[in-house]
């Protein structure tokens, strides 16, 4: 990039509001992170993920993947409970060949509540 330009992205930036020019930087990255990344597939299948890449996942990171036909989209899963996740699981899953009847899962409520008040007793 000329020094011009450069110039020209200063007298920019220096015209907006301190937030906005946060938000114009995380946009900058953002736009460069995408066109900067070549991601390879190696002979066992597996996605050869550059340096500058692999050093900012974390052991223990969750991503959800989207694939099209053209592209292929991590997002990382923000911690805490996600019920569109449970909906999910729980569609997945076989019919529960004993289901509880609504007298046992009042009878179970009914147990806990007796538990949390004899401590609090206690």
């Amino acid at each position: 990039m000329s020094s011009s330009a450069i110039a020209t992205l200063v007298k920019i930036m220096e015209s907006l509001p301190e937030t906005v020019q946060d938000i114009v930087v995380e946009h900058l990255r953002e736009y460069i992170r995408k066109y900067k990344i070549t991601v390879a597939v190696n002979s066992e299948g597996k996605l050869e993920i550059p340096p500058e890449i692999e050093s900012q996942l974390k052991s223990g990171d969750r991503y959800t993947v989207t694939i099209t036909e053209d592209s292929m989209v991590f997002q990382k899963v923000k911690a805490g409970f996600d019920w569109e996740e449970l909906r999910r699981r729980i569609d997945s899953l076989p019919p529960d060949p004993n289901p509880m009847t609504i007298e046992e899962i009042c009878e179970i409520v009914r147990e806990v509540r007796r538990e949390k008040q004899s401590e609090r007793e206690s």
